[in-house]
């Protein structure tokens, strides 16, 4: 069976589609949930979940333990659902071409730092773009800009709020992500 860790910052509701999708499937497992804050929901989901945990701050995100507990797992995959920060180098390097994100737009429009979550769908709103979508692509050393694995697109109406447009992303992302990482498993 195939191990996923998980890095995310927030509520988990990508963490908790990709938790679902293989426990459904049992092509894979979770078999670490990383985050930046203590009191991110995600959190909430690897307790119910009764997955292992572990939350980094800036001084220990990236050091040697951090790594090494990363390697001692073994992980086919890091998948970033939510993450915050940029991944550092030494992690990027220890585990090239194995950790991917999914961005709740149409890259590279409205990438890099600072676009992510609502900001994303404040600007592609205020744009007038007909389409938003999500990408699914590798994480290198620039936010947002690794080769693109997948993207899926859905519609903007003129009516749309930046609430409206999300609720699309949300379920683009939740039956995508899951499904590109088990092909993606599949083929490593």
């Amino acid at each position: 069976m195939h191990s996923i860790v998980i890095f995310a910052s927030g509520t988990g509701t990508n963490a908790q589609a990709i938790i679902d999708h293989f426990k459904q499937n049992g092509k894979a497992h979770v078999s670490l949930i990383v985050s930046n804050k203590a009191e991110a929901g995600v959190l909430e989901i690897a307790k119910r979940e009764h997955i292992p945990f572990l939350i980094v701050d800036r001084n220990t995100f990236g050091q040697a333990m951090m790594l090494e507990q990363l390697t001692e797992l073994k992980p086919d995959l890091i998948v970033l659902a939510g993450f915050l920060w940029k991944i550092p180098v030494s992690v990027i390097n220890a585990f090239h071409g194995r950790i991917i994100n999914i961005h709740p737009a149409l890259l590279p429009k409205y990438g890099g730092k600072g676009m992510y979550g609502h900001h994303v769908h404040d600007a592609v709103v205020k744009s007038g773009d007909k389409q938003s979508g999500i990408t699914i692509h590798h994480v290198d050393e620039v936010y947002d800009n690794g080769a693109t694995i997948t993207q899926a697109y859905c519609n903007i109406l003129p009516s749309d709020s930046a609430g409206d447009v999300a609720a699309r992303i949300h379920l683009l992302e939740h039956f995508y992500y899951p499904r590109t990482i088990e092909f993606l498993l599949e083929h490593l």
